[in-house]
């Protein structure tokens, strides 16, 4: 069901003195916004970053409705094709995909031809890309990478790797320390697909990891057993936490609080409960995932959450402008602090809060990721091949000799798929 919003008076007072120094768009007309942000901290950054335009707007009537995340999913296709309104949130890249090819989302090429978003928003150009058009904008993401102890990797006297043989030889000196390398819970079955995100990309590179998830390369490829090659030399040596096919990954989290593992392959959204369990900045850090094939440009999982134009959105003159204000520096800057979302702006002349992993993954993600900007495997890969894949990933990580079979079974699903 359907939960309206009107912009609350009290937001729009506020909002007002944020926007003072700046000058009014003083558009007219209206402006329908959908949202799947339903949850509290979320829905409250999204109606007072609404209340600042409306602020600049003072004469457009704004309609805001909110609609429960998981309900969204299953309305999207209904309300764009009829009553479809002037702007959407959705995702990046694959997710993105089914409403692009239906004909449903507008092409907003136009937008990234304009010098500000073209020159700052150019690390997520590439997520937001089809067939060489753009569909939306993005308005926030967040990195993944090794989160370590910094206090173990001093005690075994190591340092950062700068390549995948310096992430094996570490690893080799955690277990001989008597712990585990990396904990890992892969019972939630896209935990191990994070780790084939990035082995596939650092070995043969972002377009390649691209063109399989579309469908263009066989998993019986010698190139993607040559990711599985280079994966298997980790799981050959015991780097990762026993049973973890029985936990999720919030329960592999204590292996990294209690020193028993030195690192965790995760997004950013872990850092949060591994500070509550106890665990200090000093003791935790964070490193890019390091080079494996030499030449390969590094492309990083971020995954990004969208701003679309529907197709048949009646004030789509509205909904750029919209659009242009939701990625400015200043918006990205505020919707993104830690008192809001909390995570990283996609405008690169915005300001990052002081926090020293955002600062880490937006200097990462702006300036250190030339090779792309990836969704995460269940975002990229079509749903029926994600759910295959991410299964034998599984598998493979707890039975690595059965990789023959995974490969076949995977390579019937994309047969199948076809």
């Amino acid at each position: 069901m359907f939960q309206y919003s009107k912009t609350l008076l009290a937001a729009l007072a506020a909002a007002t003195t944020l926007a003072g120094n700046a000058s009014a768009d003083n558009l007219t007309g209206d402006l329908k916004i959908f949202l799947d942000t339903s949850n509290p901290a979320p829905r409250a950054t999204m109606e007072a970053m609404i209340a600042r335009f409306q602020a600049k707007n003072p004469e457009m009537n704004i309609e805001t409705t909110v609609i429960d995340r998981e309900a969204y999913k299953t309305q999207i296709r209904n309300f764009l094709t009829a009553n479809a309104p002037d702007v959407a949130t959705w995702y990046a890249a694959n997710r993105m995909t089914p409403y692009v090819n239906a004909g449903l989302f507008e092409d907003v090429s136009d937008l990234w031809a304009e010098p500000e978003i073209a020159e700052n928003l150019a690390s997520t150009k590439g997520a937001m890309t089809i067939d060489g058009k753009q569909w939306g904008v993005p308005y926030t993401y967040y990195q993944w990478g090794v989160y370590y102890r910094a206090d173990i990797y001093k005690e075994l006297g190591l340092s950062e790797p700068a390549n995948f043989d310096e992430m094996v030889s570490n690893c080799e000196a955690v277990i001989a320390s008597g712990r585990k390398c990396y904990t890992i819970g892969t019972k939630w079955l896209w935990t191990a697909s994070g780790w084939f995100d990035y082995l596939n990309m650092r070995t043969h590179g972002f377009d390649f990891h691209m063109q399989l998830a579309r469908g263009e390369i066989a998993w019986t490829d010698d190139r993607v057993r040559e990711t599985f090659a280079n994966w298997q030399r980790l799981v050959d040596l015991g780097a990762f936490v026993d049973d973890h096919q029985n936990k999720d990954w919030q329960q592999s989290l204590p292996f990294l609080v209690s020193g028993d593992a030195a690192a965790i392959l995760k997004g950013n959204f872990a850092v949060a409960p591994l500070r509550e369990a106890g665990l200090t900045d000093d003791q935790l850090d964070f490193h890019q995932f390091p080079a494996i094939t030499p030449g390969i440009e590094l492309a990083e999982d971020a995954p990004t959450d969208t701003f679309h134009i529907p197709t048949n959105a009646q004030n789509k003159d509205n909904a750029r402008a919209f659009l242009r204000f939701v990625v400015s520096a200043e918006e990205q800057t505020e919707i993104n602090n830690g008192k809001n979302l909390g995570q990283l702006p996609v405008n690169a002349k915005s300001s990052v809060d002081d926090d020293k992993f955002l600062q880490k993954g937006f200097e990462m993600l702006s300036t250190n990721s030339p090779g792309g900007v990836a969704q995460f495997f269940d975002r990229d890969y079509p749903a029926e091949m994600a759910k295959a894949a991410m299964e034998g990933m599984q598998e493979f990580m707890v039975f690595p000799d059965n990789l023959d079979d995974i490969l076949e079974r995977l390579e019937a699903v994309r047969q199948d798929s076809k």
